[in-house]
């Protein structure tokens, strides 16, 4: 069987994460994939490199939070056949607050034989301070640098 399109892993992907944090996400990366997330919230811990790691990040995140949507998907092909690029906005709240949240997210993904192997996930900082409530500690943080 031919592996799933690049565009189509992502797309997959997102229809996953409108109903997660769940550990199933993790199932389409490969075992060694690198997950970047340069825009964390304060004080969350820099993601590992693996699935197994990735299925526990997820597992960790489903305690903090709840998505409930993601809408306004742009999956778009580049000119290298194995990277794709998502825009879109994933909608949830933060469990401890109840707070809702929106945030406007871009994803870069390298896909090979139907599995995420590299991405790299972007959203405002600022965003994600002001739904959990760390938006004096990212002034902060800002501040001091």
């Amino acid at each position: 069987m031919t592996p799933a399109a690049p565009c189509d892993v992502l797309r997959h992907f997102l229809r996953l994460t409108a109903d997660g944090p769940s550990e199933a996400m993790a199932d389409l990366f490969g075992t060694d994939a690198v997950l970047e997330m340069p825009y964390l919230p304060p004080g969350a811990p820099a993601q590992q490199p693996g699935r197994d790691a990735f299925r526990a990040h997820l597992r960790e995140g489903a305690k903090l939070q709840k998505f409930h949507a993601v809408d306004h998907v742009q999956v778009r092909e580049t000119d290298d056949p194995e990277l794709v690029v998502a825009e879109y906005r994933l909608h949830g709240r933060v469990l401890a607050t109840r707070r809702r949240f929106a945030f406007d997210m871009v994803m870069f993904a390298r896909v090979q034989d139907g599995l995420i192997t590299w991405s790299r996930t972007y959203s405002n900082p600022l965003d994600g301070a002001t739904a959990f409530d760390t938006a004096e500690y990212l002034l902060t943080a800002i501040s001091a640098a």
